[in-house]
């Protein structure tokens, strides 16, 4: 009987989830848990609440009690992984409980294709995160080879092929996904920032209403504005500069361009979706007979700029950040030297 009651109670506390009850779904798998306080799927349901509350520390330690109380159950583990990944940055301690669970250990959970697939993309998530583009691409690939979720791996490949520049391969990837997941915002996105990349501009902005009307939070349409509002704006956060600081930049031009070019992506290793970048030797290594490889100077990049901001206003700030930022570096200052400094 404690056994019905405990599974009555996580049914319970599922609809309540379901139907946006966070407080009374707590309530149920609390119950739960007075009947069977190892109960693996209540620890797991709670961390996927407090997951959802931002409360990380809490929804950890319901994940890792989920996996004490029982080591084979898959859910608990992915969850513990990816939030490691996502929320908290320990990248390494993912990818070492990530290969324990490909390691097929009796006491873990059973390994068939479809957690082989998980497993393998949210190693691809934290090579990602981590910057090694080409151990993401490799580790979707091998998720995708696995089966699992065709459509989430298909669009992070085209995520991953969009910010190794092939945007053809990238482009095809996410066509798919979208094809497979008509609902996936993700997808939207990242094929209308390939489209816009490969000129076509009309195709490139319906997809991004697509994303936007699937996932208003996460992708706002682009504040686009005309270039002589951007230059405007890139002059007044000049101007904005501490007096300090002015003197020092007054020869280092800042430029303004759409996109980074296919050049420093390829050979600068440089984010398509990068909001500005600085080029050149910082003041602290120049030498007073230094002779520069190339022209110092800090570009921004619009049509990046105007995509991560809602409006105007919040357009206006961003580029008085991104400009700061890359003063910063041509100063040679460190990250804690350019909040000091009102530079951040």
């Amino acid at each position: 009987m404690k056994d019905d009651r405990y599974w009555h109670c996580l049914d319970q506390a599922m609809e309540a989830s379901h139907g946006g009850h966070t407080d009374e779904a707590m309530a149920w798998l609390d119950e739960a848990l007075k009947e069977n306080p190892n109960g693996a799927e209540a620890h797991n349901g709670r961390g996927e609440i407090l997951w959802d509350e931002a409360r990380i520390d809490e929804a950890l330690y319901e994940f890792e009690l989920a996996t004490l109380a029982d080591p084979k159950f898959a859910t608990a583990h992915l969850n513990r992984a990816e939030l490691l990944i996502e929320e908290l940055g320990e990248y390494e301690e993912a990818l070492q409980l990530c290969d324990r669970l490909l390691g097929g250990a009796a006491e873990l959970p059973r390994l068939d294709r479809t957690l082989e697939a998980e497993i393998h993309y949210l190693k691809s998530k934290a090579c990602f995160y981590q910057e090694d583009l080409e151990g993401a691409l490799f580790l979707v690939r091998r998720a995708l080879q696995c089966g699992g979720d065709l459509a989430i791996s298909l669009a992070f490949e085209g995520q991953i092929l969009l910010e190794l520049g092939r945007f053809e391969e990238s482009r095809r990837s996410l066509e798919t996904a979208v094809a497979l997941d008509p609902e996936s915002g993700h997808a939207f996105y990242h094929l209308a920032l390939v489209l816009e990349r490969l000129g076509e501009a009309a195709t490139a902005e319906r997809h991004f209403e697509s994303a936007n009307a699937l996932e208003p939070d996460h992708y706002p349409l682009p504040a686009a504005v005309e270039d002589t509002f951007f230059r405007g704006a890139v002059a007044e956060a000049l101007d904005n500069l501490p007096r300090s600081i002015r003197e020092y930049v007054e020869d280092v031009p800042v430029l303004v361009e759409d996109y980074p070019s296919d050049e420093l992506i390829a050979l600068e290793g440089v984010s398509p979706q990068i909001l500005g970048l600085y080029i050149g030797t910082p003041r602290t290594e120049a030498g007073p007979t230094h002779q520069p490889l190339d022209v110092t100077r800090v570009i921004l990049f619009k049509k990046n700029l105007e995509k991560i901001c809602r409006d105007r206003e919040e357009l206006i700030d961003q580029i008085q950040i991104t400009v700061r930022h890359e003063i910063g570096h041509h100063l040679g200052l460190s990250e804690e030297d350019m909040e000091r400094l009102g530079l951040a």
